[in-house]
């Protein structure tokens, strides 16, 4: 049975690290706002061609373009047994967008998994990535830290609540070894799957 996952964490959790192991367990499509949309410019589809005028004039893309942006992905064959989205839903917006459009093919959101780390470790976690980077991105520079950490809690915190009322949110503890914490993970996707694990 198709499993479509929302997987949540703050910058420095390990979720990209998690995503790639998440998405080998499954066997699914790892969906990435990111790279849908430089895939829908690229392709020169309709909706590529208007996220490509918004970000050409450095203007954020509107959610209903996001949305039918991850759509036009959902249809491809590969997400027929599920997915995982990264990266998208950011806003109760775009959720409840999806939803819908989920809805009306009949189908809808598994799970969320949010992956929680103490703010004092991911801080740790981003400058220690930014030494170790030869050109450390401009927001993992110490002083960009902080914003970025209030930026997620402020974007994520509505939307967790959103999910939580759907009891489809699942918090995991992201503190410990890669292996560790894919084990909670794996245990959490497993105890939401209709037959248990894969």
């Amino acid at each position: 049975m198709p499993m479509r996952i929302v997987f949540i964490g703050p910058p420095g959790a390990g979720k990209g690290t998690q995503s790639v192991r998440l998405v080998k367990y499954l066997d699914v499509p790892h969906l990435s706002t990111g790279d849908m949309l430089r895939d829908a410019i690229s392709e020169g589809t309709t909706l590529g061609k208007l996220v490509k005028s918004y970000m050409d004039h450095g203007s954020l893309v509107p959610d209903p373009l996001v949305v039918g942006i991850v759509g036009e992905r959902l249809e491809h064959r590969d997400c027929r047994k599920g997915c995982m989205l990264d990266g998208f839903p950011r806003t109760i917006g775009q959720a409840q967008a999806l939803d819908q459009y989920l809805l009306d093919r009949g189908e809808k959101i598994d799970v969320v998994l949010e992956l929680q780390v103490p703010e004092e470790i991911l801080h740790d976690r981003l400058l220690e990535r930014a030494k170790k980077m030869v050109e450390p991105r401009s927001d993992d520079r110490p002083e960009a830290i902080p914003r970025r950490l209030s930026l997620f809690r402020s974007q994520t915190e509505p939307l967790i609540s959103y999910y939580s009322k759907r009891d489809i949110c699942r918090h995991v503890d992201g503190v410990g070894t890669p292996d560790e914490v894919f084990a909670r993970i794996r245990e959490c996707v497993d105890s939401m799957r209709p037959g248990g694990k894969v």
